[in-house]
Protein backbone atom coordinates (compact mmCIF):
# COMPACT_ATOMS: atom_id res chain seq x y z
CA UNK A 1 0.00 0.00 0.00
CA UNK A 2 1.35 3.16 -0.73
CA UNK A 3 1.73 6.31 1.23
CA UNK A 4 -0.67 8.34 -1.08
CA UNK A 5 -3.17 5.63 -0.15
CA UNK A 6 -2.97 5.88 3.75
CA UNK A 7 -3.19 9.63 3.86
CA UNK A 8 -5.98 9.93 1.90
CA UNK A 9 -8.80 8.19 -0.47
CA UNK A 10 -8.16 8.21 -4.24
CA UNK A 11 -11.11 10.76 -5.38
CA UNK A 12 -13.73 9.05 -7.57
CA UNK A 13 -16.11 10.20 -10.59
CA UNK A 14 -17.89 12.50 -9.17
CA UNK A 15 -15.20 14.42 -6.85
CA UNK A 16 -12.94 14.29 -10.58
CA UNK A 17 -16.14 15.88 -11.65
CA UNK A 18 -16.38 18.35 -9.10
CA UNK A 19 -12.38 19.27 -8.75
CA UNK A 20 -12.56 19.95 -13.06
CA UNK A 21 -16.17 22.23 -12.43
CA UNK A 22 -13.44 23.87 -9.33
CA UNK A 23 -10.66 24.25 -11.70
CA UNK A 24 -12.59 25.86 -14.73
CA UNK A 25 -14.30 28.59 -12.38
CA UNK A 26 -10.96 29.52 -11.19
CA UNK A 27 -9.85 29.72 -14.82
CA UNK A 28 -12.72 31.89 -15.60
CA UNK A 29 -12.45 33.75 -12.54
CA UNK A 30 -8.74 34.66 -13.11
CA UNK A 31 -9.39 35.42 -16.69
CA UNK A 32 -12.32 38.41 -16.10
CA UNK A 33 -10.14 39.66 -13.18
CA UNK A 34 -7.67 39.86 -15.87
CA UNK A 35 -9.59 41.24 -18.13
CA UNK A 36 -10.71 44.36 -16.17
CA UNK A 37 -7.94 45.23 -15.02
CA UNK A 38 -6.67 45.59 -18.54
CA UNK A 39 -9.41 47.01 -19.73
CA UNK A 40 -8.98 49.37 -16.72
CA UNK A 41 -5.62 50.23 -17.77
CA UNK A 42 -6.10 50.43 -21.28
CA UNK A 43 -8.93 53.68 -20.41
CA UNK A 44 -6.10 55.49 -18.39
CA UNK A 45 -3.80 55.22 -21.18
CA UNK A 46 -1.10 52.41 -19.37
CA UNK A 47 -0.56 51.26 -22.53
CA UNK A 48 -0.11 53.72 -25.16
CA UNK A 49 2.83 53.79 -26.95
CA UNK A 50 4.43 56.71 -25.16
CA UNK A 51 4.32 55.09 -22.47
CA UNK A 52 6.92 51.79 -23.06
CA UNK A 53 8.76 53.93 -25.76
CA UNK A 54 11.08 54.59 -23.51
CA UNK A 55 11.85 51.05 -22.76
CA UNK A 56 13.07 50.56 -26.21
CA UNK A 57 15.85 53.06 -25.43
CA UNK A 58 19.56 52.23 -24.72
CA UNK A 59 19.70 55.44 -22.64
CA UNK A 60 16.92 53.61 -20.22
CA UNK A 61 18.64 50.85 -19.65
CA UNK A 62 22.04 52.25 -19.51
CA UNK A 63 21.22 54.59 -16.69
CA UNK A 64 18.57 53.04 -14.95
CA UNK A 65 17.75 49.37 -15.25
CA UNK A 66 21.35 48.09 -15.56
CA UNK A 67 22.49 50.04 -12.64
CA UNK A 68 19.69 48.77 -11.01
CA UNK A 69 19.97 45.17 -11.52
CA UNK A 70 23.92 45.46 -11.05
CA UNK A 71 22.85 46.77 -7.56
CA UNK A 72 20.39 44.00 -6.78
CA UNK A 73 23.14 41.21 -7.60
CA UNK A 74 25.59 43.21 -5.80
CA UNK A 75 23.49 42.59 -2.57
CA UNK A 76 22.18 39.49 -3.04
CA UNK A 77 25.30 37.85 -3.67
CA UNK A 78 27.00 39.57 -0.56
CA UNK A 79 23.94 38.11 1.34
CA UNK A 80 23.88 34.42 -0.04
CA UNK A 81 27.85 33.81 0.38
CA UNK A 82 26.78 35.47 4.11
CA UNK A 83 23.97 33.52 4.55
CA UNK A 84 25.77 30.37 4.21
CA UNK A 85 28.07 31.06 6.24
CA UNK A 86 26.15 32.23 8.92
CA UNK A 87 23.53 28.88 8.00
CA UNK A 88 26.37 26.48 8.67
CA UNK A 89 27.80 28.15 11.76
CA UNK A 90 24.77 28.25 13.49
CA UNK A 91 23.42 24.97 12.04
CA UNK A 92 26.49 22.76 13.43
CA UNK A 93 26.16 24.92 16.94
CA UNK A 94 22.62 23.49 16.82
CA UNK A 95 23.99 19.64 16.26
CA UNK A 96 26.89 20.73 18.98
CA UNK A 97 26.39 17.85 21.57
CA UNK A 98 27.05 20.30 24.07
CA UNK A 99 23.78 21.87 25.52
CA UNK A 100 24.57 25.19 25.70
CA UNK A 101 25.94 26.24 22.48
CA UNK A 102 23.01 24.53 21.00
CA UNK A 103 20.78 26.77 22.96
CA UNK A 104 22.39 29.64 22.10
CA UNK A 105 22.53 29.00 18.55
CA UNK A 106 18.74 27.60 18.98
CA UNK A 107 17.78 30.79 20.29
CA UNK A 108 19.54 33.15 17.68
CA UNK A 109 18.14 31.25 14.60
CA UNK A 110 14.36 31.22 16.14
CA UNK A 111 14.74 34.74 16.91
CA UNK A 112 15.65 35.67 13.44
CA UNK A 113 13.89 33.49 12.03
CA UNK A 114 10.58 35.38 13.26
CA UNK A 115 11.80 39.00 13.28
CA UNK A 116 10.25 40.24 9.62
CA UNK A 117 12.96 40.91 7.12
CA UNK A 118 12.25 44.59 6.21
CA UNK A 119 12.01 45.48 10.15
CA UNK A 120 15.74 44.39 10.78
CA UNK A 121 16.84 46.76 7.25
CA UNK A 122 15.24 49.68 9.12
CA UNK A 123 16.89 48.93 12.52
CA UNK A 124 20.25 48.14 11.17
CA UNK A 125 19.96 51.84 8.87
CA UNK A 126 18.76 53.38 11.86
CA UNK A 127 21.94 51.89 13.83
CA UNK A 128 24.73 51.73 11.10
CA UNK A 129 23.57 55.80 11.00
CA UNK A 130 24.00 56.57 14.29
CA UNK A 131 26.30 54.24 15.67
CA UNK A 132 28.58 53.74 13.65
CA UNK A 133 31.35 55.05 11.07
CA UNK A 134 30.19 53.77 8.52
CA UNK A 135 30.21 55.69 5.21
CA UNK A 136 26.38 57.07 4.79
CA UNK A 137 26.77 56.26 1.15
CA UNK A 138 27.00 52.49 2.28
CA UNK A 139 24.71 52.29 5.30
CA UNK A 140 21.80 51.89 2.90
CA UNK A 141 23.77 48.54 0.78
CA UNK A 142 25.07 46.95 4.67
CA UNK A 143 21.54 47.85 6.03
CA UNK A 144 20.01 45.25 3.60
CA UNK A 145 23.23 42.74 3.21
CA UNK A 146 22.42 42.52 6.98
CA UNK A 147 19.24 41.88 7.51
CA UNK A 148 18.99 39.39 4.36
CA UNK A 149 22.04 37.72 6.04
CA UNK A 150 20.25 36.74 9.64
CA UNK A 151 16.93 36.06 8.72
CA UNK A 152 17.72 33.94 5.61
CA UNK A 153 21.09 32.68 7.67
CA UNK A 154 18.90 31.81 9.67
CA UNK A 155 16.15 29.46 7.41
CA UNK A 156 19.48 28.04 6.17
CA UNK A 157 20.95 26.73 9.91
CA UNK A 158 17.34 24.95 9.73
CA UNK A 159 18.20 23.08 7.04
CA UNK A 160 21.40 21.88 7.88
CA UNK A 161 19.64 20.97 11.19
CA UNK A 162 16.86 19.14 9.31
CA UNK A 163 19.25 17.90 6.81
CA UNK A 164 21.65 15.73 9.59
CA UNK A 165 18.30 14.74 11.43
CA UNK A 166 17.06 13.55 7.95
CA UNK A 167 19.82 11.26 7.19
CA UNK A 168 19.52 7.45 8.04
CA UNK A 169 20.83 6.67 12.06
CA UNK A 170 23.11 4.67 10.49
CA UNK A 171 25.66 6.95 9.17
CA UNK A 172 26.55 8.65 12.48
CA UNK A 173 26.53 4.53 14.18
CA UNK A 174 29.00 3.98 11.13
CA UNK A 175 31.27 6.68 11.94
CA UNK A 176 31.59 5.99 15.69
CA UNK A 177 31.83 1.66 14.72
CA UNK A 178 35.25 2.65 13.35
CA UNK A 179 36.37 5.63 15.93
CA UNK A 180 35.12 8.78 14.52
CA UNK A 181 34.43 10.93 17.55
CA UNK A 182 30.41 12.14 17.07
CA UNK A 183 32.13 16.03 16.22
CA UNK A 184 34.07 14.16 13.43
CA UNK A 185 31.18 11.70 12.13
CA UNK A 186 29.43 15.36 12.22
CA UNK A 187 31.85 16.44 9.97
CA UNK A 188 32.97 13.79 7.92
CA UNK A 189 29.97 12.01 7.13
CA UNK A 190 26.51 13.27 8.14
CA UNK A 191 27.06 17.14 6.77
CA UNK A 192 28.31 16.14 3.31
CA UNK A 193 25.50 14.25 2.45
CA UNK A 194 23.48 16.18 4.31
CA UNK A 195 24.25 19.50 2.26
CA UNK A 196 23.63 17.35 -1.20
CA UNK A 197 20.46 17.02 0.23
CA UNK A 198 19.37 20.00 0.54
CA UNK A 199 20.86 21.85 -2.03
CA UNK A 200 17.80 22.37 -3.67
CA UNK A 201 15.84 24.31 -1.14
CA UNK A 202 19.07 26.16 -0.42
CA UNK A 203 19.06 27.47 -4.09
CA UNK A 204 15.25 28.12 -3.97
CA UNK A 205 16.42 30.15 -0.26
CA UNK A 206 18.62 32.11 -3.17
CA UNK A 207 15.44 33.13 -5.19
CA UNK A 208 14.40 34.63 -1.34
CA UNK A 209 17.11 36.39 -0.97
CA UNK A 210 17.19 37.80 -4.25
CA UNK A 211 13.38 38.74 -4.42
CA UNK A 212 13.93 40.21 -0.26
CA UNK A 213 16.61 42.82 -1.72
CA UNK A 214 13.93 44.50 -3.20
CA UNK A 215 12.85 45.69 -0.33
CA UNK A 216 15.76 47.43 0.50
CA UNK A 217 14.07 50.19 -1.70
CA UNK A 218 12.70 51.62 1.57
CA UNK A 219 15.46 52.50 3.54
CA UNK A 220 16.61 54.46 0.14
CA UNK A 221 18.94 51.32 -1.45
CA UNK A 222 19.14 52.14 -5.00
CA UNK A 223 18.36 48.74 -6.54
CA UNK A 224 16.11 47.94 -9.59
CA UNK A 225 12.99 48.93 -7.89
CA UNK A 226 14.37 52.21 -6.77
CA UNK A 227 15.84 53.06 -10.24
CA UNK A 228 12.69 51.85 -11.81
CA UNK A 229 10.74 54.47 -9.49
CA UNK A 230 13.55 57.25 -10.80
CA UNK A 231 12.44 56.48 -14.06
CA UNK A 232 8.56 56.38 -13.77
CA UNK A 233 9.01 59.53 -11.56
CA UNK A 234 10.70 61.77 -14.95
CA UNK A 235 8.55 59.86 -17.64
CA UNK A 236 5.42 59.52 -15.47
CA UNK A 237 4.87 55.71 -16.27
CA UNK A 238 4.99 54.22 -13.11
CA UNK A 239 3.10 51.18 -14.22
CA UNK A 240 4.59 50.39 -16.73
CA UNK A 241 8.11 51.10 -15.29
CA UNK A 242 6.97 48.47 -12.24
CA UNK A 243 6.19 45.54 -15.06
CA UNK A 244 9.07 46.34 -16.48
CA UNK A 245 10.99 45.46 -13.19
CA UNK A 246 9.09 42.33 -12.40
CA UNK A 247 9.65 40.99 -15.44
CA UNK A 248 13.34 41.65 -14.34
CA UNK A 249 12.70 39.89 -10.94
CA UNK A 250 10.23 36.94 -12.43
CA UNK A 251 13.27 36.24 -15.60
CA UNK A 252 16.15 36.05 -12.69
CA UNK A 253 13.64 33.94 -10.53
CA UNK A 254 13.31 31.63 -13.07
CA UNK A 255 16.54 31.26 -14.19
CA UNK A 256 17.69 30.41 -10.47
CA UNK A 257 14.55 27.96 -10.03
CA UNK A 258 15.66 26.20 -13.42
CA UNK A 259 19.13 25.68 -12.22
CA UNK A 260 17.91 24.34 -8.94
CA UNK A 261 15.75 21.60 -10.87
CA UNK A 262 18.59 20.77 -12.95
CA UNK A 263 20.73 20.63 -10.55
CA UNK A 264 18.37 18.71 -8.11
CA UNK A 265 18.07 15.81 -11.01
CA UNK A 266 21.77 15.79 -11.86
CA UNK A 267 22.13 14.93 -8.24
CA UNK A 268 18.99 12.17 -8.28
CA UNK A 269 21.00 10.70 -11.30
CA UNK A 270 24.65 10.80 -9.60
CA UNK A 271 22.89 9.21 -6.59
CA UNK A 272 21.12 6.65 -8.16
CA UNK A 273 24.11 5.60 -10.45
CA UNK A 274 25.93 5.25 -7.05
CA UNK A 275 23.28 3.13 -5.65
CA UNK A 276 23.38 0.54 -8.54
CA UNK A 277 27.52 0.36 -8.69
CA UNK A 278 27.20 -0.72 -4.22
CA UNK A 279 24.33 -3.18 -5.35
CA UNK A 280 26.31 -4.45 -8.08
CA UNK A 281 29.45 -5.10 -5.58
CA UNK A 282 29.86 -8.24 -4.49
CA UNK A 283 31.11 -8.44 -0.61
CA UNK A 284 34.62 -9.94 -0.60
CA UNK A 285 34.65 -13.11 0.81
CA UNK A 286 30.69 -14.11 0.90
CA UNK A 287 29.28 -16.40 -1.50
CA UNK A 288 26.21 -15.43 -3.72
CA UNK A 289 23.18 -17.79 -2.50
CA UNK A 290 22.28 -20.41 -4.50
CA UNK A 291 18.89 -19.98 -7.40
CA UNK A 292 16.24 -21.72 -5.59
CA UNK A 293 15.30 -24.97 -7.70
Amino acid sequence: MSAQNVLFDAPGPRARRNIMIANILGVLLVLVLLWLAVSGLAEKGQFESAMWSPFLEWGTWQYYLLPGLLSTLKAAAVAVVASIAFGLLFGIGRLSPFKPISWVCGIVVEFFRAVPVLLMMVFFYQFLSKSTSVDPAQVPFWAVVIALTLYNGSVIAELVRSGVFGLPKGQREAGLAIGLTPGQSLRSIEMPQALVAMLPALLSQFVVILKDSALGTFIGYTELLEYARRLASGEGNILPALLVTAAIFIVLNFLLTFAAQRLSRRLGARAGKLLKIEDSIEPEGIEAPAAAK
